[in-house]
């Protein structure tokens, strides 16, 4: 079973496959199993590496209390374990956070960090302003109906339940990686890194807007945005064919200036 010591706790991680590395950081309600639709998919001509962030999964889970803080050491961990170079990390939702300080922890080793619909905790003003409007509409739908739309929960019962279920194997919560976006980076920070950043996002996205996206990469020099239609905050889920294509296509594509970091 193959495990990372970040920082005297225990991350544990999957590698599966071969070629060039993609690295994927759960959200809130996930861990290394809730990518099976991509390991499945990807594996054939890509590194797939799944991990548990501490208090998810089957990562250390003993701590009293967890600090998203601490959540990008649990990514470098494995990336330098596994002596990843060119690596792309995936984020979904607040991972993305997670994701994107790991990149710039580690730009030697991280070539580019693709944020799935988050704005990575990206130190903006405006962008500020514009996420918290979408998150006053967010929270005014049921928790479930800003992950997946309802034509799925209605057609697909079975995954959805699935779905629901994958959370309880995770003893940490939301409100423990909240803070992740303390101090975040700006966008200089990550101009300076020589990371390359993606914003992947869903069209019917009930978290984020595309709106809000499309302003991100607007501001963030040197970014790329895929838009994939009719997709919901939980891309990776409901629509796997599609997000499954979009990941693949920023791997193939994405390469980091490294003199400039």
């Amino acid at each position: 079973m193959p495990i990372a010591d970040s920082d005297g706790t225990s991350i544990y991680y999957e590698r599966h496959g071969s070629g060039p590395a993609i690295l994927f950081v759960h959200g809130s309600g996930g861990h290394h199993a809730a990518w099976w639709q991509q390991v499945a998919a990807l594996r054939e001509e890509f590194t797939v590496v799944t991990v548990d962030l501490r208090g998810f999964g089957k990562s250390d889970s003993s701590m009293p209390e967890f600090d998203g803080q601490d959540f990008p050491g649990d990514v470098v961990a494995v990336l330098d374990q596994e002596d990843l170079t060119d690596a792309m990390l995936v984020g979904q939702s607040i991972g993305s956070v997670a994701a994107l300080r790991a990149g710039l922890l580690r730009p030697e080793r991280v070539g580019s960090v693709v944020l799935g619909h988050s704005l990575g905790g990206i130190s903006h003003p405006e962008l500020k302003e514009l996420a918290a409007a979408d998150r006053a509409e967010a929270v005014k739908l049921p928790v479930i109906d800003r992950l997946l739309t309802k034509r799925f929960q209605e057609e697909r019962a079975d995954l959805t339940f699935l779905f629901q279920q994958m959370g309880t194997f995770n003893v940490a919560r939301m409100q423990d990686l909240r803070n992740l976006d303390t101090n975040g980076p700006s966008l200089e920070d990550i101009r300076a890194s020589g990371v390359k950043v993606a914003f992947l996002a869903g069209e019917k996205d009930a978290v984020l807007s595309v709106k809000t996206v499309t302003r991100a990469h607007e501001l963030l020099a040197g970014s790329h945005l895929e838009i994939v239609p009719d997709a919901p905050h939980s891309m990776y889920w409901e629509t796997p064919a599609e997000y499954n294509a979009a990941v693949a296509h920023l791997r193939r594509t994405l390469t980091a200036p490294k003199e400039a970091a």
